[in-house]
């Protein structure tokens, strides 16, 4: 496995924006054996929560080890607190980024697949919303999708037309700057189960979806909503829960879980010391 870290200037998010990049190396080769033939990577494109950044799923989950055991190259780009969207107002393109300009940049860097089905978008919490509305709007470019513990609703409300200050003191003005009118922002394809039926309705290609949320976790009233709703839809995808709450405990398992169920059982890579379990069976020992 081999860790990158490389910065370039983005026109979407008009300054330098740092990128951390896995790829798992192939094993070495042992004296009189055969190299396995090189071929472009299979390419996860791995969204932070809010709050986050770029370092998060190095710092705290296994995914380096995940890398290597699924044979793919990691994407992990800066996302700020933006959603990864477009915002009108500002000109701020995150959306344009992850699916365009990221990816264009990788391409040209590294060795990594420019197949639609070799190209993966996956993320937690602000890092899930990104993952779905980008895996809706650009099915073009994603194959496959990994959304989890999607933050679903943009806006909570204290009454039916008062928006409330949402988790982390975000206020429905700072809302308002990444979606729009906070009055019709359901209307819009930011409402993730409306934008699926556009899809649908407009027979825009649809990415494999892979949706999960933890039954403690706050937010898992509307991950199944937005399951319903698009089980309701025809929107075909994957809907799983498991025990946990927001937390890296579940999204470490379930990005394994998501990632199986994108591109099946991983093959376990060769490792020096690896045996056959059944051959050494299990003794007791009393100390």
């Amino acid at each position: 496995m081999a860790l990158f870290r490389m910065s370039f200037y983005s026109a979407c998010y008009q300054r330098l924006v740092p990128v951390n990049v896995l790829l798992p190396l192939d094993a070495p080769v042992p004296p009189g054996g055969a190299a396995k033939e090189l071929k472009p990577y299979k390419t996860l494109y791995l969204l932070h929560g809010y709050r986050g950044n770029c370092d998060a799923w190095l710092h705290n989950s296994s995914i380096a080890e995940i890398s290597t055991l699924f044979n793919i190259a990691v994407v992990m780009p800066e996302g700020v607190n933006g959603f990864y969207v477009d915002q009108p107002k500002s000109g701020i393109l995150g959306s344009e980024f992850i699916a365009r300009e990221l990816i264009e940049v990788t391409r040209r860097t590294f060795p990594l697949s420019g197949a639609r089905d070799d190209t993966l978008i996956a993320g937690l919490s602000m890092g899930a919303y990104g993952t779905l509305y980008n895996g809706f709007k650009h099915g073009d470019v994603f194959g496959h999708a990994i959304a989890l513990s999607p933050p679903v609703k943009v806006l909570r409300y204290e009454s039916e037309h008062e928006p409330k200050n949402i988790d982390y003191e975000q206020t429905p003005g700072y809302f308002e700057a990444l979606h729009g009118d906070i009055k019709t922002v359901y209307e819009t394809d930011r409402n993730l189960a409306l934008h699926a039926k556009q899809v649908l309705a407009e027979k825009r290609p649809i990415t494999d979806l892979y949706l999960a949320c933890g039954y403690n976790d706050s937010l898992v009233p509307e991950n199944r909503e937005l399951h319903e709703q698009l089980r309701d839809a025809g929107f075909p995808h994957v809907y799983e829960e498991g025990p946990g709450t927001h937390e890296w405990f579940f999204w470490n398992e379930f990005i394994r879980r998501g990632l199986t169920h994108a591109l099946g059982e991983p093959e376990a890579p060769p490792h020096p010391f690896w045996v056959d379990r059944t051959a050494y069976p299990a003794k007791e020992v009393c100390v």
